[in-house]
């Protein structure tokens, strides 16, 4: 500490990022990065971009808000970008959900939301999920500003139905409701179709993880102009130019290549499904995920007794020592080599 600090800054708890180690011959499954090679196309295209790096880019990225535009089905005007979804979240803390009435979010979720609402000043209510980890619609039904949901939820994996979010929206008129979706690529329903009905409706996603971008850095969000208008406000008042041009240029190769996304998603997907059943056959009690990561603990084990002895076999999952979910792993879903990798050591652990 120095005697330089803000008060801001001597109050803060910051958030912890998955564990970045330099092991070698590691098997990573803690920060549910994407296991395959992003799209060649992606590739070539921020090669061919090399030039252009003694210019400035584009500060309004257009030529990617219209590749995401077109690809979802929205007017580029309706589409913000940033330097990953973890800037555009913090864009919308600070631009649309700081009001008197406390923010609204569930008591386990993306351990980010907290940390922003300190570093900004913003009230907030945690709400319980429900024994099964799921969140219960009407436990919103309380005073508050504006309700932010990781969907699907992290760490639980855990995702609501799209009809679920517009019976959320539609209850709420007037608060607005924020839909997180770094993870809805593997296998939930994105809230996007509902933009053009609900005025009160943000939608976050990232390239990180169904684009395999996560050291790309590129996010965006969707919703209907006055919300975007303000996110580009604080943008411009803090930085010009938050993506470089390789960003723009990989970005929009990696939105275009339907083909690559298709068909990675597809074996993460059903490299989940043959995790979940090597879990269960261990008698791992596994939560119903949408995600690229499983949520899942054992009922003869603590959870960071597991994460430490797997860490000594060079296999890295993420443990969370937080009431409620302090027995859990949260496992990335890996090639099919490494989880079955993964299954082998706890067969050979429990």
């Amino acid at each position: 500490m120095s005697r330089f600090w803000s008060s801001v800054v001597k109050d803060l708890s910051p958030y912890v990022p998955g564990e970045q180690p330099k092991i070698d011959g590691l098997v990573k499954l803690n920060t549910n990065e994407n296991p395959y090679a992003p799209s060649p196309h992606t590739l070539a295209a921020i090669s061919a971009t090399m030039d252009r790096l003694r210019l400035y880019p584009d500060p309004s990225a257009t030529a990617l808000r219209e590749t995401i535009a077109a690809r979802y089905g929205v007017a580029p005007d309706e589409v913000f970008v940033g330097n990953g979804s973890d800037e555009i979240l913090a864009h919308t803390f600070q631009a649309l959900l700081k009001h008197d009435a406390p923010l609204l979010f569930p008591d386990i979720t993306y351990s980010f939301y907290p940390v922003y609402c300190r570093l900004y000043g913003i009230q907030y209510e945690t709400v319980p999920l429900d024994a099964a980890m799921r969140v219960q619609l009407a436990d919103y039904q309380r005073p508050g500003s504006a309700i932010l949901l990781c969907n699907p939820n992290a760490p639980t994996g855990i995702a609501l139905p799209r009809t679920s979010i517009e019976t959320l929206v539609t209850e709420h008129p007037d608060r607005l409701v924020v839909v997180d979706e770094a993870y809805v690529d593997f296998g939930a329903e994105s809230a996007v179709p509902l933009v053009a009905r609900h005025d009160n409706l943000l939608v976050i996603q990232t390239l990180s993880k169904s684009r395999a971008l996560a050291g790309l850095r590129v996010g965006f969000a969707i919703g209907q102009r006055p919300l975007i208008e303000a996110l580009e406000r604080v943008k411009d008042s803090f930085n010009s130019y938050p993506l470089d041009c390789l960003a723009l240029a990989g970005a929009a190769a990696a939105i275009k290549d339907d083909a690559w996304f298709q068909e990675t998603r597809t074996r993460i997907i059903a490299s989940r499904e043959t995790l979940v059943r090597g879990l269960s056959e261990l008698r791992f009690e596994v939560l119903p995920s949408q995600a690229n990561f499983v949520f899942a603990r054992h009922p003869g084990h603590r959870g960071a007794a597991l994460a430490a002895r797997l860490r000594e076999r060079a296999v890295l999952v993420r443990h969370f020592q937080k009431p409620r979910i302090e027995d859990f792993l949260r496992i990335t879903i890996g090639t099919d080599d490494q989880c079955c990798h993964l299954l082998a050591l706890l067969r050979d652990i429990i």
